[in-house]
């Protein structure tokens, strides 16, 4: 069966994540009037890597992890996007996430093309040695496709500055010479940028304030949830919370609080970093699942999860006028079409959490040229990038009279479709 008509039957009610990626690209390819061969080029990976990674193991045996690394497309530049280890990783997952790379680059208008990696580990139950010794075999696996010219991974699930270092300290004993620029997220002190570990919720929450501009909302008294309390989602929720908002629900993996009064989220920051899950606040609060929490009725949704939250099945539930989304994938296409006809504005991933790369590609040239800028500087550019992205996308979106995730991906493919046509085709 063909990869396209394959696609179109998995997606319902078992959708996977490269059918879902698919279904958005064909809405926007529809829309461009790609012809058939233009759209077989950028709906299919460039390069799938699968590599085993032999790992010795804290009590003397060895475990042979699977890895990924997936490039979508180079056509504007070098494959981008991040590295996630958790127990659930597919490539299915990774070709889905390395595409939406692809069209999150476009939108923003940066020279990068779309990448994605990981590692099927459970991280919670390995070692810090054992982390290091799994990252630096994988990023050797890897060697052969990635590099400042070529591939530049990322944080991402369960990956942090620190595994950022062990990558770029693996390539460089390889080289022979530091190849600062071969990995993004690194820590300040070995060509990390100022302003990165907050680039994704940073970037999201100026999208969250043109859309409630758009709205006619105001940002102080907005009711607030936020599904998932990782690095965006709980950045994202505290700078909201200081701009005036009121955070009513935030969750985690083992679930949520919620305070119609609104929730002190310097508070339940510390209590996650010192429990490590939201629900060590010990304050007045009532529990909420995951679930519950996208039905509250709030202003603002933030999904800063995992994928496929969002369905048909609760779509007609969710009663936030904004749903912004932090997390790669949330929304489903049927739920789209429900949440637009019922006059929702879902601010897209591949919008909503671009300044995580954004910031990124400001740290790629910081590091190539050896000269690195101020926080400040780097924020007043972000916001910038992300605003006029934002009213790219609302253009599109108005223009063609659909959704604002269509809207943005009529941009980002339109984009890698004529840098591919200017290209051509070698040989």
């Amino acid at each position: 069966m063909p990869e396209a008509q394959a696609a179109k039957k998995q997606v319902g009610a078992n959708i996977t994540p490269f059918a879902q990626a698919l279904e958005q690209f064909n809405r926007a390819a529809d829309i461009l009037g790609l012809d058939p061969g233009l759209r077989e080029i950028l709906r299919r990976p460039k390069r799938q890597l699968i590599v085993s990674i032999p790992t010795k193991m804290d009590d003397g045996s060895i475990h042979v992890f699977e890895g990924y690394r997936v490039q979508h497309n180079i056509a504007r530049g070098p494959a981008k996007g991040g590295i996630r280890y958790h127990p659930r990783v597919t490539l299915d997952e990774v070709k889905a996430l390395a595409s939406w790379m692809t069209w999150k680059c476009a939108v923003v208008n940066i020279p990068f093309g779309g990448g994605k990696g990981g590692v099927i580990c459970d991280p919670k139950s390995m070692s810090q040695a054992e982390l290091e010794r799994m990252t630096r075999r994988f990023t050797s696996e890897i060697s052969i496709i990635i590099g400042h010219d070529r591939d530049i991974p990322a944080p991402d699930v369960y990956t942090n500055p620190q595994v950022m270092a062990w990558m770029m300290d693996t390539m460089s004993m390889t080289k022979g010479y530091s190849t600062l620029g071969v990995v993004t997220g690194k820590p300040i002190t070995v060509g990390g940028s100022g302003g990165r570990n907050e680039a994704t919720a940073r970037g999201c929450v100026v999208a969250i304030e043109e859309a409630m501009h758009e709205k006619g909302m105001k940002m102080e008294g907005a009711r607030v949830a936020v599904q998932g309390f990782g690095n965006a989602g709980s950045i994202c929720a505290r700078l909201l919370w200081e701009a005036g908002a009121q955070v009513v629900a935030v969750s985690d993996s083992q679930g949520g609080i919620h305070s119609s009064d609104g929730l002190p989220i310097d508070k339940i920051i510390a209590a996650k970093e010192r429990t490590g899950r939201v629900g060590g606040y010990r304050g007045k609060v009532d529990k909420i699942s995951n679930a519950a929490l996208l039905e509250l009725p709030v202003d603002v949704l933030v999904p800063a999860a995992l994928e496929g939250v969002i369905t048909s099945k609760n779509a007609s539930k969710v009663k936030a006028k904004v749903i912004a989304e932090a997390a790669n994938g949330p929304t489903t296409p049927k739920a789209d079409d429900i949440l637009f006809r019922k006059g929702k504005m879902v601010i897209p991933d591949i919008l909503a959490n671009a300044g995580g790369v954004t910031v990124s590609y400001f740290e790629w040239v910081q590091d190539l040229y050896s000269f690195f800028w101020e926080t400040d500087f780097i924020f007043e550019h972000l916001n910038n990038t992300i605003r006029r992205a934002f009213h790219e996308t609302l253009d599109r979106a108005t223009a063609n009279k659909t959704d604002m995730r269509t809207g943005a991906m009529v941009l980002g493919v339109d984009r890698v479709a004529e840098a591919t046509r200017i290209r051509g085709l070698f040989p």
